[in-house]
């Protein structure tokens, strides 16, 4: 009977085992799954919607440098022109489909160069918005995961900003509701009305989570009213929480 009763004990732990490695390879295959479908859902909306993007970024600062560029300053226009011209150029190579350190780091320099040509006090107002919606596109580049700074990749704790970070990592996920959108991002691309189902959330509710995430870099909306989708940013986050989780399982 006791021999019996070891020997169905070691079957049962040979068939936890064995349930086990199974665990492994399905998590395994389901991220690469996973990191297939943000590869290709991002190489499809970099290809198809780069120029829209480009477009819907430029009329945006063309709207910024309109309403904030001082009005009563006679070099307005002139600024404004070229300042425009230097936002364009450089959102120029979001179609690129990558972007180096060097190129980004031109583009500062360039616009330093420009800063120092300013004559009036007040122009520390129009660079200091041109600046800020440069740094928008270098967001989006991010984003789309085409441009990655060398002091992203060999960063350490001790270079970590605590106001980058809370801001822009974890706040963001934060919530229940909008960790439950990254994830479900994830697996596919989802509709507005299949993330309210989702998430129990309606109207105004749904887009103040979704506004969040997108500032964060967190996701994309293909076009005005079109599908969302996770983005690099979002992915890499995610699977840097389930390693993290995992690690501190006793």
């Amino acid at each position: 009977m006791t021999d019996g009763a070891e020997h169905y004990g070691r079957d049962i732990r040979e068939v936890q085992s064995e349930i086990a490695g199974l665990r492994s390879e399905l998590r395994r295959f389901i991220e690469h799954a996973n990191r297939q479908h943000v590869d290709t859902v991002l190489g499809g909306l970099r290809k198809e919607y780069a120029g829209v993007f480009v477009e819907q970024h430029l009329s945006d600062a063309d709207q910024r440098l309109r309403e904030r560029m001082i009005r009563e300053c006679p070099m307005r226009e002139r600024c404004y022109a070229a300042f425009y011209e230097f936002l364009k150029s450089s959102a120029e190579h979001i179609k690129d489909g990558e972007v180096s350190e060097e190129v980004v780091q031109s583009y500062r320099d360039r616009l330093a160069e420009m800063r120092k040509g300013g004559k009036f006090d007040t122009c520390s107002t129009c660079f200091t918005e041109t600046n800020r919606l440069f740094e928008k596109q270098i967001e989006l580049m991010r984003s789309l995961g085409i441009y990655r700074s060398n002091k992203e990749t060999s960063s350490s704790v001790a270079d970590l900003s605590d106001e980058i970070l809370v801001r822009d990592i974890l706040e963001p996920l934060a919530n229940r509701h909008r960790f439950r959108i990254v994830q479900s991002l994830a697996a596919e691309t989802q509709t507005f009305s299949a993330l309210s189902n989702l998430t129990g959330l309606r109207g105004g509710n749904l887009l103040f989570h979704l506004k969040k995430l997108q500032d964060a870099g967190m996701i994309l909306q293909r076009h005005e009213r079109g599908d969302y989708i996770i983005t690099e940013k979002g992915y890499r986050t995610l699977k840097g929480i389930g390693t993290l989780y995992s690690a501190l399982q006793p």
